[in-house]
């Protein structure tokens, strides 16, 4: 085996799942922890007697190894983002159930926004409906890198191919439409576990592999190696007696080696890497998402919340310094948002004050449109907001990087988490 395919089988996947009320989102999760032996006899067990308690019969009723608060059982659906952990031989996994409802967008914002993949489950029997145009919509928004398209309940349709060929022709317009590029599609059962974890003879016109396999040979090296070097100061660590000083951050994007040439932002000030280390060595090379020290060769004027990049080159793109920033805010408060409202803003490690300086537009969720000029955002609504803030920040489009062109609004009367932004 080659080493390239070693790193993909060791790599952790996030995974968002999102589709229409009763397409099989928390029944698919069930049936890939299932299949893979990733259950506890315990939690197997408790699963058992709830699906007796529901269904008054026997069977396992797979989707209750998700849908775990009493809110989300009584009403047979997911409210609140159920997130699992398991792994298989060759891949760890992170999963997160995502809320179908479109009341509940802020949910599955919450939950898609690290993601990897996401899965997009389709209905046989309805094919592409609204819902599955807004989820995909927001998988495309949030810059989920691949999306694995699972037309589930084919055992419903008699597991036929032309059901599922439409399904795809239809989806793969939308995707061109939202610019989204790597599309894979897959026909399955959650419910009888057709081409979730093994093949499935009742389909034997499909050709690919099952989701499983699929995911856990998924390569995202593509995507770290797309990034330029990002990396984030979050802590100065000082040893006076030594002179030593260090820089500890997590790498946000792209490369970082000793000798290469920096920018610390948004000072500007220009340095080298004199040293990367971990707690018991020093590395040759720093990768995104590796948690390091850095250590510079000038004493500079570098804190929290400061960014520290490649120096430009031709293959770099500079940040961008500005107190302004327009972004597409999904705003996640019962209090609209108002132009003029005051917040504090979280970007990477950076902490400012900010302004609501105009809403410039509103999404229809239901149709994708955007309506200029709105009075608010309301609970769950996504539109283009501009801002500007107390400092300056060194910040990225959020094609380009996820962590350095994205943000968190927080009320500050309450502390709590009011809006998360995507820069423009």
């Amino acid at each position: 085996m080659s080493a390239p395919v070693t790193t993909v089988e060791t790599s952790m996947l996030r995974i968002a799942t999102a589709g229409s009320v009763d397409d099989g989102k928390s029944t698919l999760i069930g049936r890939l922890l299932y299949d893979a032996k990733a259950i506890l006899a315990d939690q197997l067990e408790q699963v058992q007697e709830a699906s007796e308690r529901r269904s008054g019969a026997g069977g396992l009723d797979l989707s209750l190894l998700t849908d775990g608060l009493r809110a989300e059982r009584e009403q047979g659906i997911t409210i609140d983002v159920a997130y699992r952990y398991f792994q298989t031989a060759r891949r760890k996994f992170v999963l997160a159930d995502t809320p179908g409802h479109v009341q509940y967008t802020r949910n599955m914002v919450t939950g898609a926004s690290t993601a990897d993949v996401a899965i997009i489950l389709i209905d046989a029997r309805h094919g592409v409906v609204e819902q599955t145009r807004r989820h995909t919509f927001i998988a495309a928004l949030l810059g989920i890198p691949h999306l694995a398209v699972c037309v589930n309940k084919m055992d419903l349709v008699g597991y036929a191919e032309d059901v599922f060929d439409a399904i795809v022709r239809d989806f793969s317009g939308l995707a061109r439409q939202l610019g989204v590029a790597d599309v894979r599609y897959f026909p399955i059962s959650a419910l009888q576990g057709d081409n979730v974890v093994d093949g499935s003879a009742a389909m034997g016109w499909y050709a690919g592999p099952p989701l499983l396999e699929h995911l856990e040979t998924l390569s995202l090296a593509d995507d770290a190696a797309g990034h330029d070097a990002r990396f984030p100061i979050q802590w100065v660590i000082r040893d006076h007696d030594a002179d030593y000083r260090g820089y500890a951050g997590t790498v946000a994007g792209g490369t970082l080696c000793p000798g290469d040439e920096v920018l610390v932002l948004p000072s500007g000030v220009r340095t080298r890497i004199a040293a990367i280390e971990t707690l018991d060595r020093e590395l040759d090379v720093a990768v995104a998402p590796m948690s390091v020290t850095v250590r510079l060769a000038d004493d500079v004027d570098a804190s929290r919340g400061d960014l520290i990049v490649r120096a430009p080159s031709a293959d770099e793109i500079p940040p961008v310094v500005t107190r302004t920033l327009t972004a597409d805010v999904c705003w996640m408060a019962q209090a609209p948002l108002l132009p003029g409202a005051r917040l504090a803003l979280k970007h990477t490690t950076a902490n400012v004050r900010a302004v609501v300086d105009a809403l410039d537009d509103v999404v229809d969720i239901s149709t994708l449109k955007r309506t200029a000029g709105p009075a608010q955002l309301a609970l769950n609504d996504i539109g283009q907001v501009r801002l500007r803030v107390s400092r300056e920040l060194a910040v990225d489009p959020y094609a380009l990087n996820r962590t350095t062109g994205s943000f968190i609004l927080i009320d500050e009367a309450s502390n709590e988490t009011v809006g998360a932004g995507m820069i423009r």
